[in-house]
Order: structure tokens, then sequence, then C-alpha cells
């Protein structure tokens, strides 16, 4: 009866986050839309970018910037170093020299929410818009990310992260797409539950100090309901990077992620103080599908033990086969159809398992280190 009961309530939660979810997401979206009343503005922008030792990309971030279509004088660039130790502060220092629209703000090394909370300190734009020292930006991906702050309910809004075509092996393209169709139907709901670190903003007013070893993409969309605000997506709020060089190096990068993710979820108090559609939603997106690989292996682990006890766990174990034989031969870059998708798959749900043994070993430092091959 144990073994019947992990092995049905684990695929069925497995079933209800991967598809269930997004389906009723998708439904509700449409039966009770909550629109957002964008109008085109230009508010004053105070623009951070957390750098740290990003010499090789500081000045082509800066001057695409520089390039955006917005109103100099409603626009101060600030590049937030992170006591980098190569010539990011040279650099930025040259362009503040001629342009005065630039900033640099030395920073202690204590991680990227230490160095944005810092610069957020010493500036004074209406609305805080954030971005990657590695991102690039349309030049009217701005204009478009502050148009929803036309709605005096909105505090928070994520843009679309995209990325160029991968110079290795790492082809998260399709999962990616699946999760920003996911998050806009999040924000047609109501709200978000987690934003795009290359680019998103918030009024300076709803504004949260956070736990330097929080990031911002998990924890304001939900911080901003509790405070009665909305977090929405904008796709049409643009920004490319390069992806990691390939699936391994995405691994190792969602590895670190999903450690801040737990951190969240288990300490943050994500769940207090929203209202029941709200708390669905983070329940469904991120509690269970942080919680994907436990509950895969208490799946699998059950239906071993359920094999000969009905030809439904006999099938049930030979599919959990395929799919990690078809995820093996993604790795081994054999052709086979569905393969690369499979092996993504397993590679970030076991992910979320290393990172909650490095999480509950060892904790999450506040400090991060620039992902390989992404600059």
């Amino acid at each position: 009866m144990l073994a019947k009961t992990i092995f049905w309530g684990g695929a069925a939660a497995l079933a209800w986050t991967h598809v269930g979810y997004p389906l009723a997401a998708a439904v509700g979206a449409r039966l009770r839309p909550r629109p957002v009343r964008k109008q085109d503005g230009t508010p004053s922008v105070s623009l951070i970018v957390a750098a740290h030792d990003e010499e090789d990309v500081i000045e082509r971030r800066v001057e695409n910037l520089l390039e955006l279509d917005y109103p100099a004088g409603s626009l101060e660039i600030v590049v937030a170093s992170d006591a980098s130790g190569d010539r990011t502060d040279e650099l930025v220092e040259a362009i503040a020299a001629r342009e005065p629209r630039v900033r640099l703000i030395r920073a202690p090394r204590g991680g990227k929410v230490a160095a944005q909370n810092l610069a957020v300190r010493e500036t004074g734009g209406e609305i805080l818009a954030f971005s990657d020292a590695n991102a690039t930006w349309p030049a009217d991906a701005l204009r478009k990310l502050v148009r929803s702050f036309g709605d005096p309910d909105i505090g928070y809004v994520s843009g679309r992260a995209t990325y160029e075509s991968a110079d290795g092996t790492n082809r998260e393209g399709a999962y990616w797409a699946f999760e920003l169709w996911l998050r806009e139907q999040e924000s047609q709901l109501g709200s978000i539950t987690g934003g795009n670190g290359p680019i998103y903003a918030v009024r300076r007013e709803d504004y949260v100090d956070v736990d330097p070893r929080f990031g911002h993409d998990l924890a304001f969309p939900y911080l901003m309901v509790q405070r009665g605000r909305r977090a929405v997506y904008d796709s049409e709020a643009v920004s490319v990077e390069k992806p990691s060089r390939d699936l391994e190096d995405e691994y190792r990068r969602k590895v670190r992620m999903f450690e801040h993710c737990w951190l969240i979820t288990l300490r943050g108090r994500m769940l207090r103080g929203v209202g029941p559609i709200y708390l669905s939603e983070l329940l469904s997106h991120r509690v269970l599908r942080y919680g994907s690989g436990l509950l895969h292996l208490g799946v699998l682990g059950a239906n071993i033990a359920l094999v000969g006890r009905g030809r439904i766990y006999d099938v049930a174990l030979a599919a959990q086969a395929g799919l990690l034989a078809l995820a093996a031969a993604g790795k081994s870059g054999v052709r086979v159809p569905g393969a690369a998708l499979a092996y993504y798959y397993v590679l970030v749900t076991w992910a979320t398992v290393v990172s909650l043994a490095g999480f509950l070993r060892e904790g999450v430092p506040a400090v991060w280190d620039k992902a390989e091959g992404t600059r």
C-alpha cells in the first residue's frame, strides 16, 4: 500500500506540474483574464547592471544601453561592480568620463543582490530596471518594459529573455519556449511566479532589499503579490544573450540556480499572504517543479517494488527505462527523435536533487561566478 501511494501520488504530481497545471493556467487565463493597462511614457529610470569581472563584455553592454530609444534626461545607467578584480571598473569609468548618463558604483564583494541593493540606494529613478552584463537589448526594449507601469496595480515587470544560437551542444530552446509561454498564461491570470534576470523592472516604491542569497527572479514576483501588487510578463520587451556552451555547462548553472530556489522555497515564506489562485500557481509551478527530481526517484523506487503486481506497473517501469535510454542517446549525440530533449529533461531534473543536497549540506553563498561560454 505504501509503494502504491508513493507511485500514484508521485506520478499524479509530476503529471500535474508538467501537463495539468499548464493546461489549467491557459484555460484560466482565457476565462478570467486580467489585462494590463499599458501606457506609453518615459518615467525616469535607473538601469542597473551588476558585474563581477566582466571586462570581456562590459564595454559592449554599456554601449548597447546608451543606444536605447529613451530620453537621455530620463535615464541613468549604473554599473554596480561587485569588487571586480579585472579591468571592469576602468572600462566603465572611461565611458563615464565622456557620457554623463553612465556611473560606476563600487561594491564590496557580496554577490549580485548586494551590489544591486547598494546601487538602488545611490540612484533616484522612479523605475528601477535591471539587466546582466552579457545581455543585449534592442533599442525599444526599455520603452516596452516600462509601459506596464502605466497600470497602478503593477509593481514588477519581467521581459522575455531570448538566446542566440548555441555555439556548442546546448539545445534547451524547446523547454525555454514552453516556460515563457507558461509565464504569459500566469501573467494573464494575475501574476507570474518567476521573472527573467536579463530584463526586468520594479517601481522604486516597491523595491525590497531581499536577502543577498535570494535572487530577484523568484523572490520579487511573490513579494509583489504579498504586498498587494501584480508581477507581470511582457513578451515584447526582449533581451538577447548567449546560452551556456553545452548541456554540461547548463547543468552546472542549473544546480547553482536551484540551490537559491530551494533556499527561497524552504525559508523565504513564499507561500504566506497570497490568495488561493496564486498559491496554487506557486505550488504547481515552483514547489512541485523543484521537487520533480525527488518525485521521479520516489516513483521509480516504488515502481520497482511493484513489478509483478499488475501490468500497469510493468509498463510504467518500461516507460521510465525508455526515457533514461533516450536521454543516454541524447548525451552520446545519437540522432534519435526526442533524444536531445529527453537528455535535457533528465539533466535538469537531476539538478534539482543535486542542488537540494548541496543546499542542505553547505547552504547557499551570496556570491556568484559567471556561467562559462555565455560571454
